[in-house]
C-alpha cells in the first residue's frame, strides 16, 4: 500500500493533531504517500484533499482541535453518500483510510469497510464512550479541564457558602462526570445512566449544608435527566431547602479546547502509529485502541454494535466520598 488518507470526524478531542502527525510521519517512514481529508466525510464526499508532508504536521503536537477540521456530515450516512466518497477514494488513488474519531466517525468507518475499501479506525472522543479501547484520545485532557474548573469554584464557593452545579459534556456517557467529581470531591453527581431527579439533588446538597460544609459541588453531565440550569430554576425561590444559594456553570465546548496534556499526545501518538502499521500488515475494519495498558485492535463491527459499560462501582464509591 503507497498511498492512503487520514480524516478526522465527529467532535474534535485535544490531541487529534497529534494523532494525525504520527500517522502521517509513520506512514512516510514506511513508504507511503499521505493525503489529509479536511472537514471529514463531508470533505471525502466533496473531495477536498491535501498531501501530507513531515514538515506539514510540524509543530502541531501541542495544538488543540484538528488542523483538518471536521464536521458532521448526514450525506455520508446515506449510500448515494457513501458512493461518492468512495468515487472521491477512487479517484484520488488512495488504497486506505485512516478515521480518527469516536462512535458516529467509527460507525461510518465500518460502513465503508462494508463496501469493500481498507480502513483502520483510531479511538477519539472526549466522552469516552467508545467500545474498543478503556481510554480515547481527548478524555485526559477534557478530565483535567473539568477539574480544573471544579477546583477554581470550590474557592469561590466557600468564600460565599454557596452551591455551584458544574455540567459537563457527556450526552449519552456519563464517565467525564462521574470522574470529575469523584477527583474534585463533589458532594453529588447526575449522569444519564443512573436516575436522578432535582429533589434528590437538593437533599444531597442540604446534607452538606447540615453536616456544616461551607460549600457544595454538584456535577451534572449534559444528557443527564435534568440539566444543570434547569434544576436551579427549580428551586430559585427556595434555596432556604438546599442551604445553600445555588449557581450554575456549564463548561460546555471549554473542554474540548486547549492543547492536549502529556497522557493525550503520548496516547494519540501510540495509536496513530499503530493503525499505520494494521495498514501495513492488511488488519482492516479495526479500532485501534488502549485495553489493559497496550495497543489493541478491535472489529469495527463490535465497536458499531457493543456499547462501552459504564463501571457503576464508581457511582457508590463516589457517594461514599461524598460524606
Amino acid at each position: 500500500m503507497k498511498r492512503i488518507g487520514v480524516l478526522t470526524s465527529g467532535g474534535d478531542a485535544p490531541g487529534m493533531n497529534a494523532a494525525i502527525r504520527a500517522v502521517t510521519r509513520k506512514a512516510i517512514a514506511e513508504g507511503m504517500e499521505v493525503f489529509g481529508v479536511r472537514h471529514g466525510y463531508a470533505g471525502l464526499i466533496t473531495g477536498d484533499l491535501v498531501r501530507l508532508g513531515t514538515r506539514d504536521v510540524g509543530g502541531i503536537i501541542g495544538r488543540g482541535g484538528t488542523i483538518l477540521g471536521s464536521t458532521r456530515s448526514p450525506e455520508f450516512m446515506t449510500e448515494p453518500g457513501r458512493q461518492k466518497a468512495l468515487s472521491t477514494l477512487k479517484t484520488q488513488g488512495l488504497e486506505g483510510l485512516i478515521v480518527i474519531g469516536g462512535n458516529g466517525s467509527q460507525a461510518g468507518a465500518h460502513a465503508l469497510s462494508q463496501q469493500g475499501f481498507p480502513v483502520v479506525g483510531v479511538a477519539s472522543t472526549i466522552d469516552n464512550d467508545l467500545y474498543g479501547s478503556e481510554i480515547t484520545i481527548g478524555v485526559d485532557t477534557a478530565l483535567n479541564i473539568a477539574l480544573e474548573a471544579i477546583d477554581r469554584l470550590k474557592t469561590t464557593a466557600s468564600s460565599h457558602q454557596r452551591a455551584f452545579l458544574v455540567e459537563v459534556m457527556g450526552r449519552h456517557c456519563g464517565y467525564l462526570a462521574l470522574m470529575a467529581g469523584i477527583a474534585g470531591g463533589a458532594e453529588v453527581i447526575a449522569i444519564p445512566e443512573v436516575s436522578s431527579d432535582p429533589e434528590w439533588i437538593a437533599s444531597e446538597l442540604r446534607a452538606a449544608y447540615d453536616r456544616g460544609k461551607s460549600h457544595a459541588i454538584g456535577v451534572v453531565a449534559e444528557g443527564a435527566k435534568y440539566k444543570a440550569a434547569e434544576i436551579a430554576a427549580h428551586f430559585q425561590d427556595h434555596h432556604q431547602r438546599i442551604g445553600f444559594e445555588l449557581r450554575v456553570t456549564t463548561l460546555g465546548h471549554v473542554q474540548r479546547g486547549g492543547a492536549p496534556g502529556a497522557y493525550d499526545r503520548l496516547l494519540a501518538t501510540r495509536l496513530g502509529a499503530a493503525a499505520v502499521d494494521a495498514i501495513r500488515r492488511g488488519q482492516f475494519d479495526v479500532l485501534a485502541g488502549l485495553l489493559k495498558g497496550e495497543i489493541t485492535m478491535t472489529s469495527l463491527s463490535e465497536t458499531a454494535e457493543m456499547k462501552k459499560p459504564l463501571d457503576l462501582r464508581m457511582v457508590e464509591l463516589a457517594r461514599i466520598l461524598a460524606r
